[in-house]
């Protein structure tokens, strides 16, 4: 065979040993490409690629410059902590391509020297020829040189729901699997050259797309830097202007900036990020990586796979009419003993005599088996169709195997794609029995009549036609059935010559049914303003009544077929833009067809999380903003190609890890705000002092100690903050919104000037009334540490009022403040300890006085947000 057109030649008997054994020095062992895995170190190493950490890097090493040697090992402690956490979860994540040998057939069946023998998988070479059989997973990409019956569930690949029928001449690729009959083929690609190699190549690469958190970062970082080096820049220009002494001046810079400069964000935020990935884990989702945890909350658009994502995956009959015009529902599942039928008007019901007769022929003509392991799992065997035929006879109360005693086998028609329909022949003592099961359009020649009530009708095929399209149009796979009674002839002669004249029993429709959680999910994302898009390999039609049935809204123009997009993309990116800008369903998609898409969405605006569960879905779960797979029936492939897994494959966890991904960013919010403020404060502070000529309010010793104190332990308190309830009731962010909103800036200008302008006044005060520099800097610094406890109640929440909040519901952060205060006090009585502060104790008036003026923080905060409160009532 040539193995690039797959021309069958003398290959067809099989290769011998010596020419596999050149074969396999030419082409490489059948495994897929693996990339190699960095070391720890250098996973480590990339922690501190950030403009953050060089800042404080910077900060560090001139504080050991001016032997601020306590400050630069609190900045070294912190980096380094910050930075072990993030390489462990990084490193700990996995390799995208690597779990693709997972979905490689360890053996495969070939023929070798003319003797069929079973090798490893990874020995397979082009011109192999492998023997297939159901059950099997295929080991390489094939061209078929018999086929009996096969079928092949692609579902991985394609995503299409359905076993699709192969014949001699046709491709099966690596990965897929055979539910189906028999097969002999010729290998034409293995290894990286397979279908499945070319994906896995595609997720190797560097996905492009940014996490939201990371961007704003890096937004945030460059702000800081510039505020602090213009703040030190003017803070030197008035020193030099006053002549003071240039070391002066640099001491003072270094500290302020130190003082100013964030330091313990990085970690807050890694902290933040930690907390809800162990909080999504116990709504069953598996982060990957951290920055996804605030990615999923930040998506505007979940690009959907609908099989096994939006649906079960499990093929179930679900109606059946009849020629009578009565309508029978079944309950969703494949599990025989999980639900009943009802009636058309959906009330429980025993099934009519028309019903029994129905499920007794599509249960004789079946090769199917419904069973269960030895721990009691439903384990049932046989094409998907099949099982869900038994599995509704089951539901009516019919059982295959006491139907089989009762009407002997004599022959049995397996189906065949040919065919399309199926057949049996029973025997009891007085008469053949006939039943037929198949294509609608193929048992309308077999029958002569069809059954209404408890006698027989002239065909109707107009109003058979009319049930069949009412059932199509709803996206069911319909299916007719058929039966006959003849006067036993005893000769044995059974076959397709006797299917005539035959009466059309009715139809049954078939469908993978919704999950149950997804409607709901539907609505909770709408709530929280996220729109969703489905993306199929399924027919238009199957594709557009599951996204309806599943709650999605959608114009009947909203629906685009692969052969669209493929157009749209030959058209060029503006095309594609515009056709995505609107469409909300896309059926027979391809692989490429779903990556395009979903890269389109993202330059329309939106911050795309794709689902999926196939191989097919990997490059987009790669590439997408947030890819999220479905731990349970999604392939190895998809899981370690996305961000996030659903470890219940529940589209509802989707929205609970969003609501987490939320509150993530609010707490992350929570400790900007109050980070920023306070430092701010601090600057401004020194910043009045050198304006207006007065001492320095606080030494460099007593800003480490005021940072150590109120924002060593409150800011990691602080992300721990459980969620304030409305998450999923709020506007969803936009992706290129800044951290720095017009509520954040407000919120931090006001705290700001009051901590600031409000700790320097009453700094001035204490001077001009003579209380020495050591006393105004003792209790300016106790002020100081008040002021930044209340500041950091007040950011527990950017509109809920703290009388609304209980401190019980985060006793980390009541510790931490509570703490804080006594260990300030604490320091004002250690020998040693207070002198190197430059503090002393305080009496009990004066702590009541300072904490009344620090709580008018409080009172502006709480007023602050009942006006934004109202503003956003007032809002359309």
């Amino acid at each position: 065979m040539d193995s690039a057109t797959g021309e069958v030649g003398l290959g067809v008997t099989g290769l011998t040993s010596v020419e596999a054994g050149r074969a396999l020095e030419r082409f490489g062992e059948n495994r897929l490409p693996v990339p190699a895995s960095p070391s720890f170190l250098k996973v480590l190493a990339l922690q501190f690629l950030s403009p953050l950490i060089y800042i404080l890097m910077a900060s560090a090493a001139l504080s050991m410059l001016i032997s601020e040697i306590t400050d630069a090992i609190f900045i070294a402690v912190v980096l380094m902590v910050n930075g072990i956490v993030g390489a462990i979860q990084e490193y700990s994540a996995g390799k995208s391509a690597e779990a693709l040998r997972a979905l490689e057939q360890p053996h495969a069946t070939v023929i070798r020297d003319g003797q069929r023998r079973v090798i490893d998988a990874a020995g397979l070479v082009p011109d192999d020829l492998v023997m297939l059989e159901s059950g099997e997973r295929v080991p390489a990409d094939i061209r078929l040189v018999e086929a009996n019956g096969l079928q092949c569930d692609e579902a991985a690949h394609t995503g299409e729901s359905r076993a699709v029928a192969k014949e001699e001449g046709d491709t099966v690729y690596a990965g897929t699997i055979v539910t189906r009959g028999r097969a002999r083929g010729l290998v034409f690609a293995t290894g990286r050259q397979t279908e499945l190699g070319r994906i896995a190549g595609a997720i190797q690469e560097r996905s492009t797309a940014k996490p939201p958190l990371m961007i704003r970062m890096e937004d945030f970082t460059r702000l800081i830097a510039v505020a602090v080096g213009v703040a030190i820049v003017f803070l030197i220009a008035v020193g030099l202007w006053r002549q003071m002494a240039l070391g002066e001046l640099l001491t003072m810079s270094i500290g302020l900036a130190v003082s100013a400069i964030p330091e313990g964000l990085p970690i807050a935020i890694t902290v933040a990020l930690a907390i809800s990935m162990r909080r999504m884990s116990k709504v069953n989702v598996v982060v990957r990586n951290l920055p996804a945890v605030e990615s999923l909350g930040s998506c505007t658009m979940i690009a959907t796979d609908k099989t096994g994502t939006l649906t079960l995956n499990e093929l179930t009959v679900t109606d059946i009419r009849l020629p009578d015009g009565s309508h029978w529902l079944f309950d969703t599942g494949v599990d025989p003993t999980a639900g009943g039928i009802r009636n058309h008007e959906g009330e429980r019901d025993h099934p009519s005599l028309a019903v029994k007769r129905l499920l007794r022929a599509a249960t004789l003509p079946n090769e199917g088996e419904l069973g269960r392991t030895d721990g009691g799992v439903f384990d049932p065997m046989g094409d998907t169709v099949d099982v869900a035929l038994l599995a509704a006879a089951h539901k009516g109360g019919l059982s295959k195997g006491e139907l089989m005693e009762k009407y002997r086998l004599a022959k049995l028609i397996p189906y065949e794609p040919e065919l399309k329909y199926a057949a049996s022949f029973h025997l009891d003592e007085e008469h053949l029995h006939i039943f037929v099961k198949g294509a609608p359009e193929m048992l309308a020649t077999m029958c002569g009549t069809m059954q209404v009530g408890d006698h027989a009708a002239p065909l109707d095929h107009a109003l058979l036609q009319g049930q069949m399209d009412e059932m199509a149009r709803k996206g069911l796979r319909v299916l007719a059935f058929a039966e006959g009674r003849m006067a036993h002839s005893g000769n044995g002669d059974y076959g397709d010559h006797m299917l005539i004249d035959l009466s059309f029993l009715g139809f049954a429709g078939m469908q993978d049914p919704i999950r149950p959680e997804v409607p709901a999910a539907l609505a909770a994302c709408r709530t929280a303003g996220i729109e969703v898009v489905v993306i199929t390999g399924d027919d238009p039609r199957t594709a557009t009544a599951i996204a309806r049935e599943a709650g999605l809204t959608f114009a009947p123009g909203d629906v685009a077929t692969g052969e669209e997009v493929a157009a749209a993309i030959v058209a060029g990116e503006p095309a594609l833009d515009d056709l995505t800008r609107h469409v909300r369903v896309f059926a027979r998609v391809k692989p490429d067809h779903k990556l395009a898409i979903v890269r389109s969405l993202a330059r329309n605006g939106h911050y795309v999380a794709v689902t999926g569960d196939g191989v097919n879905d990997a490059p987009a779960l790669k590439h997408a903003h947030v890819g999220v797979a479905m731990g349970r029936a999604g392939t190895d492939v998809a899981k370690e190609s996305a961000d996030i897994i659903l470890t219940d494959d529940n589209f509802a966890s989707i929205v609970a890890g969003i609501r987490e991904g939320r509150v993530a960013y609010s707490n992350i919010r929570k400790v900007v705000f109050m980070l920023v403020s306070t430092g701010a404060a601090e600057v401004l502070i020194f910043l009045l002092a050198m304006i207006l000529g007065t001492p320095m309010p606080l030494t460099a010793v007593q800003l480490l100690w005021l940072n150590l104190v109120t924002n060593g332990v409150q800011d990691i308190a602080l992300v721990t903050e459980p969620a304030e309830g409305d998450e999923l009731t709020r506007p969803v962010r936009k992706p290129e919104e800044s951290l720095f909103d017009p509520l954040m800036i407000r919120r931090i200008v006001v705290a700001t000037l009051l901590m600031g302008v409000g700790g320097f006044a009453v700094f001035y005060w204490l001077i001009s009334t003579g209380v020495s520099e050591f006393t105004a800097r003792n209790l300016l610094l106790v002020l100081f540490v008040l002021f930044e406890n209340f500041q950091c109640i007040n950011s527990r929440s950017e509109r809920r009022s703290v009388f609304r909040q209980s401190l019980a519901s985060n006793p980390f952060l009541l510790v931490g403040i509570v703490g804080s205060q006594a260990l300030h006090l604490g320091a004002m009585y250690v020998p040693g300890l207070n002198s190197l502060l430059g503090i002393t104790p305080i009496a009990l008036e004066e702590w009541l006085l300072l904490a009344a003026l620090a709580s008018v923080l409080l009172l502006v905060s709480e007023v602050e947000k009942i006006i934004y409160r109202r503003q956003l009532l007032a809002r359309p």
